[in-house]
């Protein structure tokens, strides 16, 4: 019975964050397929600052030539990195979250603005310029405040992550395709350094927020779970677990005994290379040295009483992911207060960049044909899951990209150049198999 409801919870999680990749993925394609007829000229960028590529250049200066745009792209990752290392190591964290905000305004009102006009060109919709300012100066502005904002809905900043990998996604679509190919592989291979090496960005800032019990200013898609109550009633429960000295707890929270094994953990997710199971757990409890415990009046154990019935009705709160580790069975009694709060820290958050370039692979499969597009989406869902499964193995922060990305290179050509040529073969020639 317990399994079951494990397994459960495990689902709507899972599915939590494989729903927002997949309409991603599915709306970087259809924008693909409508402006696919407009084709713009060729513009210099940071994916393509070394080498253009053109059609009539032969397979061996094409390979060069992006093998060096990909290399020097994946140097000017690595170096902005280190450099928002620094800034959050000298606690410069308003700033960075003023250029957070600041690059949501640039990706909604420019590159965004530019795809809305580019689409009411080609269906040729009716507006004017002043509506067609007026609604985007709006739309930009709500995305940019929705960015790192207390009082924001969890589903406005849901949508907007969304819209946002959408459109720098199109954007990165417009890369010839060797240079696309090699810039996705290249990003795979630098995301599984950054998060898993000694010393690595990505590494060196999860840390660094661990340490600091901080949340780290990203760009991130939070997939929070739902906690059901078997007395209906939909409201969520935040955990927030005590540790020693004087740390305030926020409203509605349930403060909790000793969790896990004694040491805070703290998986947090940096922009576009991470995903990871967020459960703060602090296993320090609080005792008064010298001093022995208080009797406890009747009033304040019927109080304590309710509290453990509340607490025993209601689920736990605890991620399926770190559910699976088993430590759900380490729980020792409330001694707090539990209050409900639709405000939850925990749950599967996945990098804005992941969203990207999972759109990219995807769009560029679709600029050849359907059938590589619905390859290359199971393989990336594929690999996403097993990189969900091997997150609940080793419960640290993973990268999200190498296993879905590996795994969608090598089925985009294996259907490419295999799989389409038969199965096109078979069809023309009315051929059953």
């Amino acid at each position: 019975m317990e399994s079951s409801s494990i397994l459960d919870s495990l689902g709507v999680e899972i599915v939590g964050v494989m729903a927002p990749v997949s309409i991603c993925m599915f709306l970087v394609v259809l924008l693909t397929y409508s402006l696919s007829v407009t084709s713009d000229p060729q513009i210099r960028t940071a994916a393509n600052l070394i080498y253009i590529e053109n059609p009539s250049d032969s397979a061996t200066v094409k390979l060069e030539g992006s093998l060096e745009n990909a290399i020097v792209f994946v140097v000017l990752v690595a170096a902005v990195t280190f450099v928002l290392v620094l800034l959050f190591y000298y606690n410069f964290t308003n700033f960075l979250k003023h250029y957070m905000r600041f690059s949501a305004f640039f990706v909604l009102g420019t590159m965004g603005g530019a795809i809305f006009l580019s689409i009411i060109q080609h269906f040729s919709i009716p507006v004017d310029s002043i509506t067609c300012f007026v609604l985007l100066f709006n739309f930009t502005v709500l995305g940019t405040l929705s960015v790192f904002s207390e009082g924001m809905p969890i589903v406005v900043r849901q949508c907007y992550m969304v819209v946002m990998g959408i459109v720098v996604a199109a954007w990165f679509t417009k890369l010839p395709e060797w240079t696309t190919w090699f810039i996705l592989v290249a990003l795979a291979l630098y995301d599984l350094v950054a998060v898993l090496a000694p010393g690595g960005p990505l590494k060196l800032l999860v840390e660094l927020a661990s340490t600091r019990d901080q949340e780290l200013p990203a760009m991130v898609y939070e997939a929070r779970p739902t906690v059901s109550r078997s007395g209906g009633g939909g409201s969520s429960l935040r955990v927030l677990v005590g540790g020693g000295g004087g740390g305030g707890t926020d409203s509605g929270s349930v403060e909790l005994q000793a969790v896990g094994d004694g040491a805070a953990t703290h998986n947090l997710d940096y922009n576009a290379v991470a995903v990871m199971d967020v459960d703060s757990v602090d296993g320090v409890g609080r005792s008064r040295e010298g001093h022995s415990a208080s009797p406890v009046s009747s009033e304040h154990s019927r109080e304590l009483g309710s509290v453990g019935n509340r607490e025993s009705v209601a689920e736990e709160e605890m991620s399926p992911l770190v559910e699976l580790m088993g430590w759900g069975d380490n729980r020792e009694e409330p001694r707090g207060l539990v209050e409900e709060s639709d405000n939850i820290d925990r749950g599967i958050k996945l990098g804005l960049g992941d969203f990207i370039f999972y759109s990219v692979l995807v769009g560029r499969a679709a600029m050849y044909d359907l059938m590589t597009v619905y390859a290359c989406y199971l393989a990336i869902i594929s690999g996403l899951g097993c990189t969900l499964i091997l997150l609940s193995v080793y419960n640290k922060a993973l990268p999200a990209l190498p296993i879905s990305i590996m795994l969608g290179v090598v089925f985009y050509f294996l259907t490419r150049l295999l799989m389409e040529p038969f199965v096109v073969g078979m069809t023309t020639n009315l051929m059953m198999f």
